[in-house]
């Protein structure tokens, strides 16, 4: 079997478990993207970094995710706006596309071959949506300078064999990519800038205060001026502040066997396809045409592979009967973190501990520029941080949260029937 991203065990590489510092300027508790990040910024300014990390690097959502990179964040842009203002949603959607950027100048300037960037990412419609797409198209170039194409049906057929779709945009500045491959680039050029990546070091305890703290493993214990937490999907109840401010969302991706004849036959391009559904499917041709990696579909529990797999292929066949021989190799879920408003959670606690979390949706971008921006509070070269502090850390209620998401959701998919009904 041709060994990509998804298939990887972490067998494969050597896990570095013994804790050499135990005196550091900063330390980060979480070993996927946001966390590492985080890591190389701040190794860059010069900080002696110490990453303790309790599976290993990018073991969660970072690594298992479908490696789609482009702007903006989980929530839209309108919403965004009714809540901080036109001026300040800008300047957020501008920190989203420096956020791709930085992804994109990693890959180049660390030489992270094994990332393998595909240009191209289709945002397609199952409606008719052309004045809508125009209108965005327009918006995001007179706005952020930023270039999109509008596809019509007959466009869309150059890329896709399906009826589905009947409008769409094609981003060419974003990309995507094998993100495992990636969070290990990342791990290297922190290493090499003097940086401690510690794994299978589950933190135990947290005690002591802002320039003092105390961080605590079942082989270690760490003095860190500073603490960040940027654990993600599986963070813990050591913060509560944090543990309590965040949902738990399981999403699901399966892979296909190879059959690049038969994928063919329904995509022709090389470019990701995410639909427009507010429960929507995305999508790529993988391993030089071989496969196709599809993911979608959402709920507040993680499910068993066997059965999320026969709900992708059949949303696959949906939108392209010919593929119905093609079968599913592997399949598998992962949780991301989701705060209530749909926004990254990104700041300070009230006792100094940074935070750098709740990514779901759009984690490629945002946590590159969260990372960058929690950096640079830390080393006193900005504030840019401040700019997400509207979305702060709203309580989720649990197991009322939870179900609160799933009926949502089970709500977008109503809703999406009802206005692809024509």
């Amino acid at each position: 079997m041709n060994q990509t991203w998804y298939h990887q065990t972490l067998e494969e590489l050597p896990l570095r478990t013994r804790v050499q510092s135990t005196d550091v300027d900063v330390c980060i508790i979480g070993g996927g993207l946001a966390g590492l990040t985080t890591a190389l910024e701040l190794s860059r300014m010069g900080k002696r970094v110490l990453v303790l990390e309790a599976n290993a690097i990018a073991w969660g959502a970072s690594g298992r995710n479908g490696g789609f990179v482009s702007p903006g964040f989980a929530q839209g842009y309108d919403q965004i706006e009714r809540r901080v203002g036109q001026s300040h949603a800008n300047d957020l959607f501008a920190m989203s596309i420096e956020g791709m950027a930085a992804v994109k100048h990693n890959i180049h300037t660390l030489n992270i071959t094994d990332a393998n960037p595909v240009t191209g990412i289709i945002s397609a419609c199952r409606y008719k949506a052309a004045d809508s797409l125009r209108a965005r198209q327009s918006w995001l170039e007179h706005s952020h300078h930023y270039n999109v194409d509008y596809l019509n049906t007959q466009a869309i057929s150059q890329h896709v064999v399906s009826n589905t779709y009947h409008d769409a945009l094609i981003d060419n500045n974003a990309f995507h990519f094998n993100p495992l491959a990636y969070a290990r680039g990342l791990a290297s050029e922190i290493r090499k800038l003097g940086g401690e990546i510690c794994e299978q070091a589950p933190v135990q305890e947290i005690s002591g205060s802002k320039g003092q703290w105390q961080i605590t493993t079942p082989t270690s214990s760490v003095t860190a001026a500073e603490l960040v937490v940027a654990t993600g999907g599986y963070t813990g109840k050591l913060v509560s502040n944090l543990h309590n401010s965040f949902l738990p969302i399981a999403t699901y991706v399966m892979l296909t066997q190879p059959d690049p004849e038969l994928i063919a036959t329904a995509i022709t391009t090389s470019a990701a396809i995410i639909d427009d559904r507010r429960a929507g499917d995305y999508y790529r041709v993988v391993d030089n045409g071989r496969r196709i990696l599809w993911g979608g579909c959402i709920t507040t529990r993680t499910s068993e592979p066997r059965a999320l797999a026969t709900i992708l292929h059949k949303s696959m066949t949906a939108t392209y009967p010919q593929l119905g021989s093609l079968q599913v190799d592997y399949a598998w879920s992962g949780l991301m973190s989701y705060a209530r408003h749909k926004m990254p959670q990104i700041g300070q606690l009230e006792n100094g501990i940074w935070y750098c979390t709740a990514f779901g949706g759009h984690g490629m971008n945002t946590t590159a520029i969260g990372g960058r921006v929690i950096a640079e509070g830390i080393a006193d070269h900005s504030d840019r941080y401040q700019r997400f502090a509207p979305f702060g850390l709203t309580p989720t209620y649990s197991l009322l949260g939870r179900a609160a998401v799933q009926s949502t959701y089970w709500g977008y998919q109503i809703a999406d029937q009802w206005r692809e009904r024509v």
